[in-house]
């Protein structure tokens, strides 16, 4: 199995610092949906979000993938944009943003379990606590009482977890040839391209938008597809998955303080300590798997194909 080349070795801090751009940008995804965009329409959201960003990156850097990478190229298009984004506004939509941001913190645990089960290479016991303990902050952080529980909402959340997870897992076993632009570029499109057919089977196209509808689609795609996948995608080929993966739970510490700063959703020492365990949380993983060379490689998990 082939292995995504890294050959611009930068500081880890500043790798790491540049990823978390990323979630806590997409932290921004659900006061967005519930607030600017039109109601019930999850999978024009998640269309709209990626393929005009794909198409504006390709236009911009112009490469092509070789064809035999096309395969793995779409798995990889499929899991980590298509699948993730339709579950991803699927349960925004369907769910209190406390409840989706529990359920989606469990990434990093699916990251790890993959690592020891597919990758063969048994993750230390402090990443296992570490990524238990995120979960936890998230709880403390995020969860109400009061949260409804809906039954597909939360197949989605978890879906969307489970397809980001296995997404970074073998994103970082990929070598493409391609630059992180392009290579950004070519998945958003296909993943957008997967997901027109739904679009236009299952959600009829709104007869009109609104100023806001049309800002916070410009929003998702420019500052939530286009710069936040770059970083992302950036961060996966220079850092082992569960590093990436263990800053996911930033996604929802961002949507807290958004709510709390916009939404008057109140902060208290529950919600404190929560954000004090997901950021132990961050580091414990990060000091677990950062590899014992000091540099950022993913090579400890390179396989043959």
């Amino acid at each position: 199995m082939p292995t995504m080349n890294d050959t611009h070795q930068g500081s880890p801090i500043m790798v790491i610092l540049a990823t978390a751009l990323a979630p806590l940008i997409w932290g921004s995804t659900y006061l967005v949906t519930t607030e600017f965009l039109p109601p019930g329409r999850p999978f024009t959201a998640a269309l709209l979000r990626v393929l005009p960003a794909g198409l504006l990156l390709l236009a911009w850097t112009r490469e092509w993938p070789r064809w035999r990478d096309m395969g793995w190229l779409l798995m990889l298009s499929i899991l980590n944009i298509a699948l993730f984004q339709a579950m991803l506004f699927v349960s925004a939509y369907r769910l209190p943003g406390g409840l989706a941001a529990i359920l989606n913190s469990t990434q990093t645990l699916m990251v790890l379990v993959l690592t020891w089960w597919v990758g063969r290479k048994q993750p230390p016991i402090m990443a296992w606590a570490s990524a238990a303990l995120g979960v936890l902050g998230i709880v403390l952080l995020v969860y109400s009482p009061k949260a409804h529980f809906d039954t597909l909402g939360i197949i989605a959340a978890l879906a969307g977890s489970a397809s980001m997870a296995t997404g970074i897992f073998f994103s970082a076993r990929f070598q493409h040839g391609l630059s992180v632009l392009a290579y950004t570029g070519w998945q958003l499109l296909l993943g957008g391209l997967c997901l027109l057919p739904v679009v236009l089977v299952l959600e009829p196209w709104p007869e009109h938008f609104t100023a806001a509808n049309v800002g916070g689609y410009l929003y998702l795609c420019l500052v939530g597809a286009v710069l936040a996948y770059v970083l992302y995608f950036r961060g996966i080929s220079r850092l082992p998955p569960a590093i990436v993966s263990s800053l996911g739970p930033l996604s929802p510490v961002c949507a807290f303080v958004l709510g709390w700063v916009f939404l008057n959703e109140q902060l208290g020492g529950r919600a404190l300590a929560g954000f004090v365990l997901v950021l132990l949380s961050i580091i414990g993983v990060q000091r677990a798997m950062m590899p014992r060379t000091g540099t950022t490689s993913t090579s400890l998990s390179r396989h043959d194909s």
